[in-house]
């Protein structure tokens, strides 16, 4: 996921406007929409603004530490119509919906090691069952 999508995404998550993280972060309307478009080319300084001002910290890193595109996990999601539905209704609050979809990645390769064979789609299936069952408690 890009840098605009996951600030347009924690300020609309937020239920903020560009105004308002603006005048919070000290920072212009323009300068957070083009970042939200993907243009420009922030400093380390307005990142931490932004983050601060969206409820959030920023974190900087450098190296792999992400799950590989190439992970079991992360070829079951790319091929699941349902992921991305059951991912903005998980996606509330404090947590983005990069943030869930790392985490399912992340889920999805230690079952892999835990059942000793990749999961198949019966397994996200079921794993997208039990997140729905924890972000709404009433369908039970």
């Amino acid at each position: 996921m890009e840098l605009g999508e996951v600030l347009r995404d924690r300020r609309k998550a937020a239920g903020r406007t560009i105004a308002s993280v603006a005048m919070d972060a000290g920072l212009s309307v323009p300068y957070i929409a083009n970042l939200e478009n993907g243009r420009g080319n922030p400093t380390v300084a307005a990142l931490d603004r932004l983050a601060t001002a969206l409820g959030a910290q920023l974190e900087v890193r450098i190296g792999e530490d992400q799950p590989s595109a190439s992970s079991v996990g992360a070829e079951l999601l790319s091929g699941s119509e349902r992921v991305e539905r059951v991912i903005a209704q998980v996606a509330t609050g404090r947590r983005t919906r990069a943030a869930v979809r790392d985490d399912l990645i992340r889920t999805l390769d230690a079952l892999a090691d835990l059942l000793g064979r990749p999961p198949a789609a019966a397994d996200l299936d079921r794993l997208l069952d039990l997140l729905l069952l924890g972000v709404n408690p009433s369908s039970r």
